[in-house]
């Protein structure tokens, strides 16, 4: 019954997806370009990130592992927030686990949601700015940004094409449309 309930509430929530989706576009239209300037060098920047990872994504071996410790951390951390004790965390390049005392939705699905590599580098990009203002190399800072926001897609679409536990527990069309609306989301409130 649970599940069914879930499928309905993502049908329903299809319609909140599609406008999400639209305003994030109508968000990055509206990015602010300096006098002469067709493109914020920031946009050209996070670009810039979000291709070389496309291209290494086809050319270079895949950092499965780093994904993998990536994707498990994200639910130890979430864990951790929702009040669950983290034990047994294992990574490998087939997969990896972590053992939760408790856990929900989001716990579950976090770490097609959360850009654990991307907020890392945010987070370090604040500590830089608290100690030398103003970031120093913010076109650089931003170009890691699309790397690793480009890294977190990327591994996020192959592991949804294949068969995911955490998936699975909540059921393909509510995870799917959850991890949808809170890409789009986070993705929208960044770029704010």
């Amino acid at each position: 019954m649970a599940r069914f309930l879930r499928f309905l509430l993502a049908v329903a929530a299809l319609p909140l997806a599609g406008g999400l989706t639209c305003a994030f576009f109508d968000v990055l239209r509206h990015i602010p370009a300096p006098d002469g300037a067709l493109i914020a060098p920031g946009v050209v920047a996070v670009f810039a990130g979000l291709v070389i990872q496309l291209l290494a994504w086809f050319v270079l071996p895949m950092p499965v592992k780093t994904y993998v410790l990536g994707h498990e951390l994200t639910h130890a951390l979430w864990g951790v927030l929702f009040g669950a004790k983290v034990s047994k965390l294992r990574v490998t390049a087939q997969g990896g686990s972590v053992t939760l005392s408790k856990s929900n939705v989001l716990i579950t699905l976090a770490p097609y949601v959360f850009p654990f590599y991307t907020i890392l580098v945010g987070m370090v990009a604040w500590v830089t700015r608290c100690f030398v203002s103003p970031l120093p190399c913010p076109c650089v800072w931003l170009f890691v940004v699309g790397f690793t926001w480009s890294f977190h897609c990327l591994f996020t679409v192959r592991s949804l094409l294949q068969e995911q536990p955490d998936i699975d527990e909540y059921g393909h069309v509510f995870s799917y449309v959850f991890i949808w609306i809170f890409n789009v989301l986070g993705a929208a409130v960044w770029v704010v």
